[in-house]
């Protein structure tokens, strides 16, 4: 344990899980009121690209991000307006999504990048007085980009939607009880649509993280499962934003010991590392999966009459 390998493991911690944590507490709001967003990793994908061609084009990664986060929103759109707008299977519908933007990802990146594969410079960071100096703890959390900073402060502010204001209570009436939150006059297909647009947001906001501050490039498939990890982090939260940061920050470990040991000058097979942060979801799983309360309605298309939807 090392200085130099404790410091790769958080900043590589830091760099893995941000996107993780930014799908993970967007889907955690769409879980609360009710729809299951299986599609989230295409999203993160979608956001992934558009960052990565509008932040080439304008040498601007602030485009980059703006573009990624309105890519996952228009996923998203579609999502809404299939699963909740129409009613279809929430799952069907993520999975074709999915795969849909899989493919088209794949195909335009083969078709603009395949030969020349160019890379973006390194992102922006913003070191904050007093701090970045630090060791260990310095240069890995106080010497990072700004979405950084954001994304552990969203965190509190998903804290405060979900205690302080009407919206918060809405989208859980949405996922426990549409009805009731539909006599009180309420609108469940509403709360659903904008809780399925933020979770949109987040996912392109992460995949545009993946390549901007991550990779500095764009590959087919480049999210790797984030999605479904996200998934998991927001199931296992019970609600609860900023258990999302702890485990985005511990699947961020998982994801970034590769490096970590490279630095420290282990020798440890990579494909045995690389399964590391998918063993850690199921021993996750394993030891707090029991007694999860989900939404009485996750998964359910809203229909007025039942009172879980279905």
């Amino acid at each position: 344990m090392t200085t130099a390998f404790a410091t790769a493991l958080l900043a590589g911690a830091v760099t893995a899980g941000v996107p993780l944590l930014l799908a993970g507490l967007g889907e955690q709001m769409s879980q609360k009121s009710g729809v299951l967003n299986i599609g989230l990793e295409g999203m993160m994908l979608a956001g992934a690209y558009a960052a990565f061609v509008a932040a080439l084009g304008t040498g601007d990664p602030w485009w980059g991000f703006a573009a990624g986060m309105v890519a996952g929103m228009g996923i998203a759109a579609l999502m809404a307006l299939l699963a909740v707008c129409l009613g279809l299977n929430q799952i069907v519908i993520g999975i074709a999504l999915l795969l849909g933007v899989e493919g088209a990802t794949a195909i335009l990146h083969h078709l603009a990048f395949a030969t020349t594969y160019p890379r973006l410079p390194p992102a922006p960071s913003w070191a904050l007085p007093g701090l970045s100096h630090l060791p260990v703890v310095g240069p890995a959390l106080f010497d990072r980009s700004p979405v950084v900073y954001a994304a552990v402060a969203l965190v509190a502010v998903m804290v405060w939607i979900d205690r302080r204001t009407g919206f918060g209570l809405s989208l859980r009436a949405a996922g426990e009880h549409p009805s009731a939150l539909d006599a009180a006059g309420g609108s469940v297909v509403r709360t659903r649509v904008a809780a399925v647009l933020a979770a949109g947001a987040g996912a392109g906001l992460g995949g545009a993280f993946m390549v901007i501050v991550g990779a500095g490039i764009f590959v087919p498939f480049m999210t790797n499962g984030a999605g479904f990890i996200a998934i998991v982090l927001a199931m296992l939260a019970r609600g609860r934003p900023l258990m999302v940061l702890c485990g985005a920050l511990l699947f961020g470990a998982c994801l970034s010991a590769t490096t970590a040991l490279q630095v420290a000058g282990i020798d440890a097979p990579t494909d045995v590392v690389q399964m590391l942060p998918f063993a850690a979801v199921l021993l996750v799983l394993a030891i707090f999966g029991q007694g999860g309360a989900l939404p009485a309605a996750l998964g359910e298309a809203w229909t007025r009459g039942n009172p879980l939807g279905k």
